[in-house]
């Protein structure tokens, strides 16, 4: 992309022509299916291509998002909403299931691929393996600050990137939210988050704990671009057309220089002002916020004025206009743009009885092009002398030519698309009697005897503890990071290095950067649940780039498990302290930082119901749910091993459930069965 990108958030009809008449580059919009705001208008098939016709008309690009998690029961429909994609002549699609990105790899190519921000891409590994997938874009991270989005760039810099740049900030990494999935059964993965992180949330003493201000990096576009940002993007399909207005209008006169109306932008919508905590590496307190009643009414007072701002066509495409006035011959009209012509003939000019229209006058006419998105670059006029031409007939003839190249120009043109590629087809995957394998916060969890098929321990701990894998040998699996971010990428790799000749050999990941930097030093992926793997496909995805096995999301209900295909070994977690969230604005830190926290501490909701903290080396946290999840009693069917997922527990209780577990005791303490037992929105 040779210039940058002022990408806009499209909720329906009013909101796509205020993002346009207001300057925006290219626009985000879904369809009725497989995107991450089931909530919005969004569009059908007939008015996404009606939509496109619309921005293409108008030199405005159209990125359709079919971002959300698939289940195996809704390919016929995912394949149907991409043919529509397709058909409709879109430009680009947002993606963060695998087997989306390989349907459209497969049936419609020209259909460029974003990766969503739902993909979690937030280090250079993680951009590389987009980049060798496929994909033309990556929508980085919102938690990155500025220097962490340079030193990914200029890592990978064959790749275009896209960051946010105002709107709201999901407390969690996007991607790595299952808050709203598990209170309430509306997955943020599927596109139907409750925002539960917007109730009253309490920790150390501070209300609303989990509610962040929304971002704003306007003043700081001109810094990203230096970076290598090419695309710009705002938030909030689920906004106002007044919204969209403002915040396209405020990103435009950034961008070439001029001054915006910041306060008119906080006024249409803010939680008490902005933030731009991430982006400067600040991550205190002070980045909370609330809609408050004040907000409400200070964005009905700005509403008419911000209308102002869309009412009528931006002429922003440039068209080339060309009168020729022949004695004896019909006068043409001829409007060009681009490639594309459309030329009027009209009535053969009178010789003049009085005075001749002069050239200045038919040009003048001529660039009359209000109420259409052109402005005239170039006039020519080619005129005979004496004669006579009615401006009445001109401004029929400039209408009438510039209605034509504006329908030429929106005209759809369809991606070819693939009838011949199909999904593989897979028959049922039989298990045996699953395995049984723990995850450990801590060594000193570990039981002295077990009889687990493999054990997981996060990587930082076997780094301090080495003699780990001698005593455990390649029945120990390093728990990588779910989170590494680019100041510690070299760092980790490292002191892997250094441990590896001592006998390490696996690795697990719960983010897509772990398969890069495992396969780079040689060693044996194991995938974890963060992984998000909803689909046999997906299953199928992961084999490819060279998975030993994979936990499945647990997010998938028993009925979706049993019937995944795919010869790829898949797990489950069926104990533990669900991860809820993972925070990089850890909510227990005060403004004098960390203080005395040794890592641990609660979110209390509005019943009083208490979530454990758990911090990771002072990285990120993760929130851990209320009470553990247990299926020893109802064991899941047709899973190759299950996953004891410990966190909080300490030895005694370790050993306590694992005992429990393989007898098939029912729990003897509050518990979930999680969504095993429920079918996820």
């Amino acid at each position: 992309m040779s210039r940058i990108e002022i990408l806009a958030p499209v909720g329906g009809a009013q909101q796509l022509e205020a993002a346009v008449r207001c300057g925006a580059d290219a626009v985000y919009l879904g369809g009725k299916g497989f995107n991450a705001r089931r909530n919005a208008e969004n569009f059908s098939e007939l008015s996404l291509a009606e939509a496109v016709k619309y921005c293409h008309a108008r030199n405005v690009r159209v990125h359709v998002t079919v971002n959300t998690l698939i289940l195996d029961e809704e390919l016929e429909a995912l394949e149907q909403e991409i043919r529509s994609v397709a058909q409709s002549g879109a430009d680009a699609a947002i993606i963060q299931d695998l087997t989306v990105m390989r349907l459209f790899k497969e049936k419609c190519p020209s259909v460029e691929r974003h990766a969503s921000t739902q993909a979690v891409v937030h280090n250079s590994d993680g951009a590389k393996l987009m980049r060798n997938l496929g994909f033309t874009r990556v929508v980085l991270a919102r938690e990155l600050s500025l220097k962490e989005i340079e030193k990914i760039i200029s890592k990978v810099n064959d790749i275009e990137y896209e960051t946010f740049v105002h709107g709201a900030l999901c407390t969690a990494l996007s991607g790595a939210c299952y808050l709203s999935a598990m209170l309430g059964g509306r997955s943020g993965n599927r596109g139907l988050c409750a925002q539960p992180c917007r109730l009253d949330f309490k920790c150390s003493g501070c209300s609303y704990a989990l509610s962040l201000k929304d971002m704003s990096y306007i003043d700081h576009i001109h810094a990203l671009k230096q970076c290598g940002v090419t695309s710009f993007k705002i938030e909030g399909r689920m906004k106002r057309p007044e919204y969209v207005a403002a915040a396209v209008t405020a990103c435009r006169n950034a961008v070439e220089g001029k001054p915006y109306d910041a306060e008119m932008l906080k006024n249409v919508f803010s939680r008490s002002g902005f933030t731009q905590g991430y982006l400067l590496d600040k991550r205190g307190p002070e980045m909370q916020g609330i809609r408050t009643k004040d907000d409400a009414d200070a964005a009905s007072e700005v509403y008419g004025r911000i209308r102002a701002l869309y009412r009528n066509e931006r002429q922003s495409v440039p068209v080339d206009l060309k009168l020729e006035v022949r004695e004896g011959k019909p006068m043409v009209f001829t409007a060009k743009c681009e490639n594309l012509y459309a030329v009027v003939t009209g009535d053969i000019p009178e010789k003049a009885e009085r005075a001749p229209v002069a050239g200045d006058t038919l040009a003048d006419s001529c660039r009359k092009t209000g109420g259409t998105p052109f402005i005239a670059r170039n006039v020519d006029i080619g005129l005979d002398d004496g004669l006579s031409a009615a401006s009445a007939k001109i401004n029929a003839m400039r209408r009438e030519a510039l209605s034509k190249l504006l329908e030429e120009r929106s005209a759809i043109r369809p991606h070819i698309w693939n009838d011949t590629w199909k999904l593989p087809e897979h028959g049922a995957h039989f298990s045996q009697a699953p395995s049984l394998r723990a995850r450990f916060e801590t060594a000193e969890q570990i039981p002295e005897i077990n009889d687990l098929e493999y054990i997981y321990v996060p990587i930082e701990k076997v780094i301090r503890r080495p003699e780990l894998i001698d005593i455990y040998g390649d029945k120990l699996i390093a728990e990588l990071p779910h989170a590494l971010f680019p100041a510690d990428e070299d760092d980790l790799e490292r002191k892997l290095e250094n441990i590896i000749p001592r006998g390490l050999h696996f690795v697990s990941c719960d983010n897509v950067y772990g398969i890069v930097l495992a396969k780079r030093l040689g060693l044996k992926i194991f995938g974890g649940f963060g992984l998000n793997i909803t689909n046999t496909n997906a299953l199928d995805e992961y084999k490819a780039l060279g998975l030993e096995d994979a936990v499945v999301s647990f997010e998938l209900n028993e009925a979706n498990i049993r019937f995944l295909g795919s010869d790829l070994k898949r797990g489950a977690i069926v104990y533990g302290r669900l991860p809820l969230m993972r925070l990089r604005r850890c909510p227990n830190k005060r403004k004098n930082g960390c203080g005395d926290c040794r890592g641990y501490g609660e979110l209390e909701d509005r019943m009083g119901v208490a979530f454990p903290l758990l911090c990771h080396e002072k990285r990120y946290t993760t929130v851990l749910n209320s009470v553990p999840l247990w299926t020893a009693d109802k064991p899941l069917r047709n899973i190759d091993f299950g996953i004891l997922y410990f966190t909080v527990e300490t030895a005694r209780e370790v050993k306590e459930i694992i005992r429990a577990h393989v007898a098939g005791e029912k729990a003897p303490f509050p518990h979930t069965y999680g969504l095993y037992g429920r079918k996820l929105l």
